[in-house]
C-alpha cells in the first residue's frame, strides 16, 4: 500500500515538517560523499544505535567512540540505507506530519518527533541488546506521527493504491490504514523473534519493533502533548 494524501488540509505552514525533510536530504546526501570515501561504516557505526555499543555503554563501559552513545538515539534518525529507504520514509513524513504539527504546534511537534525517533530506537534495543547491525533511519519518529495521526484523525480518508494485478486506488480511513500497517509491523516483529528467522534487523532486515514501538509511543505522547487541544480543534 501506497499512501498518496490525506484530506485534512493544515491551518499553520509545516515549517518543521518541511525542515526535517530537507535535513534528512541532505544528510544523506553527506552519506553518498561519505561513500565514495570509503568510510560509509564507520559513519554508521558512529552515528546508527548500535544495540551491543549502545549495551556496554549503558553499562558503564567504553566503546571508544568519541560521542556519547545516547546521541546515536537521535542521530540515526536522519541516517538512511538507500535512496527507497529515504524516500519511504518522506513520503510519510510529508503525508502524515503536516497535520499532527498543525495540532501541536512547532516546537512541540519537534520534541514530539525526536522523542518518538529515539523510544522507538530503545524498543528495538529491547529485542536485539547484543546485536551489532547498526539501526539507523527515520521509520520509528514517522511511525510516532503516525500512531498521533490515527488518534486525532481515524476517519481522514488516504487514496491508497492496492498494488493487485495493475493496481488500483481506492481511499480508506486513516484507522484502516494505518492500523493494518500497525499490525504488520507487530507481526514481523513477534516472527522475528522466532530462530531460525529472515526477518527482522538481525539479520540486516527491517528494525520492526522501532516502527511498532514508535506507533504505540506516538499513541501516547501525542494527547499529552496536546493532541486534542482546543487549538488542534480549530
Amino acid at each position: 500500500m501506497v499512501p498518496l494524501r490525506d484530506n485534512n488540509p493544515t491551518q499553520i505552514t509545516p515549517y518543521v515538517t518541511y525542515g526535517l525533510i530537507v535535513v534528512n536530504i541532505t544528510i544523506f546526501l553527506l552519506e553518498l560523499f561519505v561513500q565514495q570515501q570509503g568510510q560509509l561504516d564507520r559513519f554508521f557505526d558512529l552515528w546508527a544505535v548500535v544495540p551491543q555499543e549502545l549495551s556496554a555503554s549503558l553499562q558503564g563501559e567504553s566503546v571508544g567512540d568519541p560521542v556519547p552513545e545516547w546521541i546515536t538515539l537521535f542521530s540515526s534518525q536522519f541516517l538512511h540505507g538507500g535512496w527507497l529507504h529515504l524516500g519511504g520514509n518522506m513520503l510519510f513524513l510529508w503525508i502524515f506530519g503536516n497535520n499532527v504539527e498543525d495540532c501541536l504546534g512547532h516546537v512541540k511537534y519537534l520534541v514530539f518527533y525526536l522523542a518518538c525517533g529515539a523510544l522507538a530506537a530503545l524498543a528495538q534495543w529491547g529485542f536485539s541488546m547484543s546485536s551489532s547491525i547498526p539501526s539507523l533511519g527515520a521509520s520509528g519518529a514517522i511511525a510516532g506521527v503516525m500512531g498521533a495521526y490515527i488518534l486525532r484523525y481515524p476517519k481522514a480518508e488516504i487514496l491508497t493504491l492496492i498494488p493487485i494485478f495493475y493496481g488500483f486506488f481506492v481511499r480508506l480511513p486513516a484507522f484502516v490504514f494505518l492500523g493494518f500497517w500497525f499490525v504488520q509491523q507487530a507481526f514481523y516483529g513477534i516472527a522475528g523473534l522466532a530462530q531460525p528467522s529472515n526477518i527482522g534487523m538481525e539479520n540486516g532486515g527491517i528494525a520492526y519493533w522501532a516502527h511498532a514501538g514508535g506507533f504505540v509511543f506516538g499513541a501516547i505522547l501525542g494527547p499529552l502533548l496536546g493532541l486534542f487541544s482546543s487549538r488542534s480543534r480549530r
